[in-house]
């Protein structure tokens, strides 16, 4: 059931007035979003125009520096960036065909909008619940233009393959003379699992989409990076999308400020989400997936209906200023519930015995609902 705006209202008001959060940050208001803005403008700034100069320039400039590539483009929106990555790919390869996984976000979450405005058509490249591997990538009976990867895989869990894994499946797309775009939007969180920086990860690939919003606590936002060329021809794209507004510096400034701020804080998230899951993973009939995670977010199920659960979180919010873990949907097993759970700042302060005794109030108010 979709939320109504009412009960959102409800649940982020709960949630502000929290002291104790495991999963995910208090949320911002307007004037304090204003006040990080303020805090990270020069006063002589000047407000980009058409996505020329000011927050917007700095910010592809910062972006192609992190990832070592020749230009970044900032775009409103990633699904706006991978529809441009992917169209590329097809016009320089003469393939339409897309290497996309079942649970990737084009096929998920951006309603057919490589299909319907690019005229593409999607290969799938595994079904399993992770990443491709590269003997099955080889072993695709048709050929793609453009191979796409999310790393992590957040609807298969926030999961992600190895170093060695991830280089070996961009050789196999190569050796088909297909391009590789990297879905990026939790790139910088997923360098720790990997071992390797940002811009060695972004080496392996033709083109980078990376979020603004996703870890960085921006307003919104995305970058594409890649060759002079790439970025030559996203500009253009952007255009033609409708994505070339008169000032963005708003968001161009958040990032930013996300990029000061909350990136260099990532590393330590990760490190702690695997405190946090081991310690969820001791709760009666519960499970944690990856374990341990591999980056600041996993999934979390627990024995009960969905409902019962989120309503137990937002009265522990409201009556006890804690949050625990919100979003709790049904899986198809009766009585089984799915969360995801994102270990930010806020959680960083909680042990693993503290955890478990956040978890034993939260489960006290489930049993007696």
């Amino acid at each position: 059931m979709t939320e109504g705006y009412a009960e959102r209202l409800r649940r982020l008001t709960a949630l502000r007035g929290c002291d104790t959060l495991l999963s995910g940050n208090r949320p911002s208001s307007v004037a304090e979003q204003l006040d990080t803005l303020r805090a990270a403008t020069p006063d002589e700034l000047l407000p980009d125009v058409y996505g020329e100069g000011g927050a917007v320039e700095a910010v592809e400039h910062r972006v192609a520096g992190l990832l070592g590539t020749e230009a970044a483009a900032f775009f409103p929106t990633g699904t706006m960036a991978q529809q441009v990555a992917m169209r590329y790919g097809a016009e320089v390869t003469g393939c339409s065909a897309v290497g996309l996984h079942p649970l990737s976000h084009p096929l998920v979450h951006e309603r057919d909008a490589y299909a319907v405005l690019g005229g593409q058509r999607a290969v799938l490249t595994t079904s399993a619940a992770r990443n491709p591997t590269a003997a099955e990538v080889a072993a695709l009976d048709e050929p793609v233009g453009t191979l796409l990867l999310e790393l992590p895989l957040r609807d298969a869990g926030f999961v992600l393959p190895t170093w060695d894994e991830l280089v070996a499946v961009v050789g196999a797309a190569r050796d088909r003379g297909a391009r590789v775009h990297v879905d990026g939007a939790r790139l910088w969180e997923s360098t720790v699992h990997l071992g390797r920086s940002p811009a060695e990860v972004a080496a392996l690939a033709d083109s980078v989409y990376v979020s603004f919003y996703k870890s960085l606590g921006g307003h919104g936002g995305a970058a594409l990076a890649g060759s002079a060329e790439l970025v030559r021809y996203a500009r253009a794209w952007r255009h033609r999308y409708g994505g070339t507004v008169f000032q963005q510096w708003p968001a161009a400034l958040a990032a930013l400020a996300g990029l000061d701020r909350e990136l260099p804080r990532l590393a330590g998230y990760v490190a702690h989400a695997k405190t946090v899951a081991g310690a969820l993973a001791e709760l009666p009939g519960a499970r944690v997936y990856p374990a341990p995670p591999h980056t600041h977010q996993f999934r979390l199920w627990l024995p009960h209906a969905a409902a019962v659960l989120n309503d137990a979180n937002l009265a522990l919010a409201e009556e006890e200023k804690a949050w625990f873990v919100g979003g709790w949907r049904d899986t198809e097993v009766p009585g089984l519930a799915i969360a995801e759970v994102t270990v930010a700042g806020p959680a960083t302060g909680l042990d693993a015995g503290e955890v478990g005794e956040l978890a034993g109030r939260f489960l006290r108010r489930v049993r007696t609902a």
